[in-house]
């Protein structure tokens, strides 16, 4: 389905006496995403990840190499083949604050996407906002609510009810939960994956936190000075990992929180995703 191949990408900054810089953020990645897959991309900060998420939505340009959706050129500029991508590619950034607009009402918001891909009444926008609301573990009465009336892990399941709206087949989640509390994180995880396997979404899974990845994922791709320095095709081999890279993430991860606190820690990915 989405399909990078070597696939890199520089920028330019001024240094000392204006001497230009040249930064390799993303060096000859090769990747493959299949349908209704969640594939991590997890690295330290400068690692590239979030580079490469935007040469996948499109917002960067690679210097070479290609990444193709459904066979489409992703950096096609095809106004027709621009605006299929657009509505089967949707993102979740981590900033939910800032992925909306504060003066907009939660209905507006979720049906931005809606205006431009789909072409349905306006009776039809507005029982398909009240299901999308439903579906993310909202109430429908909160249509009418502004942003600052909801709180953070709210505020996410309105981002990821606009994420779904078109019924995209591919969702990059750049950083999307590393800004909640340890818990909601898991309720938002478990929206996720409840929603993978009722419409069968594949995910492009940005982030550094390891713990996140044990419990949501299906493969894991660590990046390293925008290089791919290890790949791990079952999630549940990742204690096996070797680069330094990877052990370092691995020991940074956070305790998974029991269900009693009686219980002793370890870990359930069935208990905490399903």
């Amino acid at each position: 389905m989405l399909m990078i191949q070597h696939v890199s990408k520089c920028y330019q900054q001024k240094g000392w006496f204006r001497i230009k810089e040249r930064i390799q953020a993303v060096k000859d990645v090769t990747l493959t995403l299949r349908q209704g897959v969640c594939l991590a991309i997890v690295g330290e900060s400068g690692s590239g990840k979030t580079t490469l998420g935007k040469l996948v939505l499109g917002i960067e340009q690679p210097d070479c190499g290609a990444i193709l959706f459904d066979n489409l050129n992703v950096c096609t500029t095809v106004k027709a083949s621009k605006k299929l991508l657009q509505k089967n590619i949707q993102v979740v950034f981590q900033d939910c604050q800032s992925a909306v607009n504060p003066k907009m009402k939660i209905k507006d918001i979720i049906a931005e996407p809606m205006e431009l891909h789909l072409s349905l009444s306006k009776a039809e926008r507005v029982k398909k906002i009240e299901q999308l609301l439903v579906q993310v573990g909202l109430a429908p009465r909160d249509a009418d609510k502004y942003p600052h009336q909801l709180s953070g892990g709210q505020l996410q399941r309105v981002t990821i009810a606009r994420a779904i709206a078109t019924d995209p087949k591919l969702i990059v989640l750049d950083e999307s939960i590393n800004s909640l509390d340890l818990l909601v994180q898991i309720s938002i995880l478990k929206l996720l994956k409840q929603l993978q396997r009722e419409k069968g979404f594949s995910y492009f899974f940005i982030t550094h936190d390891l713990h996140a990845v044990q419990l949501f994922a299906d493969e894991v791709a660590v990046m390293d000075k925008g290089e791919i320095v290890e790949f791990v095709s079952d999630v549940t081999q990742i204690d096996n990992m070797t680069h330094p890279v990877s052990r370092r993430l691995l020991a940074a991860r956070l305790p998974i929180p029991c269900k009693h606190p009686s219980q002793p820690q370890g870990f359930d990915r069935e208990e905490h995703v399903s």
